[in-house]
């Protein structure tokens, strides 16, 4: 078996829990009304402004002798650049005040899930970012175009792209990073590194799921916790 099927495996229970949270079943299907999507894009702004840099400290920490690693991550940042922006200019379209959401924090759970990256890179394992990559492009993949789709219906915005290019763009261009991301997976070593991949994608969905269950809570739409 691949290590990337072994992830897979391995956070599969995790990526269960997810995918059963009431609200981002709702959004997928049926999309969310403007308020709650707006909130969502101003907490996925306040992790995607961190992808960079959070990048750029896994590159700080990564071993020298990892060339294969080293150029992953040097282009995920060639590409990762600006795209908190495309959220801000998502928020403007819609009517919501995106210098307020610069200028904020986001709520616990994105500030936890992020604060526990650098963490984990740092102090744990160079290689815990691929955990973060995983959970984020691959519910991407699953949900963006999709959700994007039933948000635009729900609103009456059908065959509009302002308002939506962060998800639209997700849904597509992260179907590629995963082809990407499965090779340079399979191509980490030693147990330690590979244990540390699965660990913090565990602990990455459990965060995330978390920020779209409160989301849900804070919007008054009752039972949002998911699987613990």
């Amino acid at each position: 078996m691949s290590f990337y099927d072994t992830l897979l495996q391995e956070t599969q229970a995790a990526r269960d829990a997810f995918f059963s949270i009431p609200i981002v079943l709702e959004a997928a299907q049926n999309g969310v009304g403007r308020d709650l999507y707006i909130a969502y894009l101003t907490e996925a702004y306040h992790h995607v402004k961190h992808t960079c840099p959070l990048l750029a400290h896994a590159l700080a920490h990564c071993p020298k002798g990892d060339r294969t690693y080293r150029s992953a991550l040097l282009e995920y940042l060639s590409e990762e650049q600006g795209h908190e922006e495309w959220i801000l200019n998502d928020i403007a379209h819609l009517g919501g005040d995106a210098e307020r959401v610069r200028a904020g924090d986001g709520d616990w759970p994105v500030r936890a899930m992020v604060a526990f990256v650098y963490y984990a890179v740092q102090f744990v394992n160079p290689y815990s970012m691929l955990g973060m990559v995983l959970v984020l492009e691959g519910t991407s993949v699953d949900i963006a175009s999709a959700g994007a789709d039933a948000v635009r219906k729900r609103l009456g915005m059908e065959g509009q792209a302002k308002g939506f290019t962060y998800l639209t763009s997700h849904g597509a261009l992260d179907q590629d990073h995963i082809a990407f991301f499965e090779n340079l997976v399979d191509q980490v070593e030693g147990e330690e590194n590979r244990r540390a991949v699965i660990d913090t994608a565990n602990m990455v969905y459990r965060l995330w799921g978390e920020m779209f269950a409160k989301l849900a809570r804070d919007a008054g739409l009752g039972e949002a916790q998911h699987a613990a």
